[in-house]
């Protein structure tokens, strides 16, 4: 299988690597990348063919990943359109429907909606993907297998719900980061030095998902197993309930789903 990326940046260079790890041979990948040093850079690190630009024999391929911001999307498709025959198209971008981005390619329907998060800059990354009914089981498979190179994947029925994966796992890891930065905030103001707040933050964030991970029982009683009756946990969680801890938390992730529905109107309009 034969890919071509249409951008360069930090989630297509993951894209790449991971592929790369998985057995992909340099060859078989190339990018289409405006800005010079990060073209220079994806041949320095990979191996991989590069091009300035929409040149004809970058688009020689099976499969093509659009991987450009969303603003800069419309304006991306429209050197591609010409030159789009059978190719499975993945979209990384954020918030764009495929009723826009078929449009902006000249009605091209083999198209995958797909919404990774940050942590798969480390192949640790959760990925939703929605296909288009054109799409067969070989292009959702070879979609699939893209993604895979750098994390889990999950397959979604109705596109409404890409907006869902957004507010969940693709702001998620901001959600995370923000757990961590209050720890750690804590810590420091118990007399901690810094270094002991990150290392006690970031250790007991890591540890706590490692175990809910390997384990089949759901968060809410690994949690109330570290919950005694009358104990430090009891009086922690107490405080943040009365600070609304967990309804903000909820309600942040459903604000995100709300906004992620308006930017798909403001980016999807010609």
């Amino acid at each position: 299988m034969k890919i071509t990326f249409l951008g360069g940046g930090n989630m297509a260079a993951a894209l790449i690597g991971g592929l790369i790890g998985k057995g992909f041979a340099a060859a078989d990948i190339a990018a289409v990348e405006l800005n010079p040093d990060n073209r220079a850079k994806l041949a320095a690190d990979y191996g991989i063919c590069t091009y300035a630009g929409p040149d004809a024999d970058a688009w020689a391929c099976d499969l093509i990943v659009l991987a450009v911001k969303p603003q800069q999307m419309k304006e991306a498709c429209a050197p591609l359109a010409p030159h789009l025959g059978q190719q499975l198209v993945v979209s990384i971008a954020a918030g764009l429907r495929l009723a826009d981005l078929s449009r902006w390619l000249g009605g091209h329907r083999r198209l995958v909606r797909t919404m990774p998060n940050t942590p798969a800059l480390i192949g640790a990354g959760v990925t939703g993907l929605y296909a288009l009914p054109e799409v067969d089981d070989a292009g959702r498979a070879a979609a699939e297998r893209v993604l895979q190179a750098v994390g889990s994947t999950l397959w979604i029925a109705d596109e409404a719900r890409m907006d869902s994966v957004t507010a969940v796992s693709g702001s998620g890891p901001a959600y995370v980061f923000l757990f961590i930065e209050a720890l750690q905030k804590a810590a420091l103001d118990l007399g901690f030095t810094p270094e002991q707040a990150r290392q006690m933050a970031i250790g007991t964030t890591l540890g706590a998902a490692q175990l809910a991970a390997q384990s089949s029982e759901p968060a809410s009683v690994l949690r109330e197993r570290v919950t005694s009756k009358g104990g430090t946990t009891a009086a922690a969680l107490a405080k943040m309930d009365e600070g609304g801890v967990l309804a903000g938390i909820v309600a942040g992730v459903l604000a995100a789903d709300a906004r992620g529905r308006e930017l798909g109107e403001l980016l999807g309009k010609d």
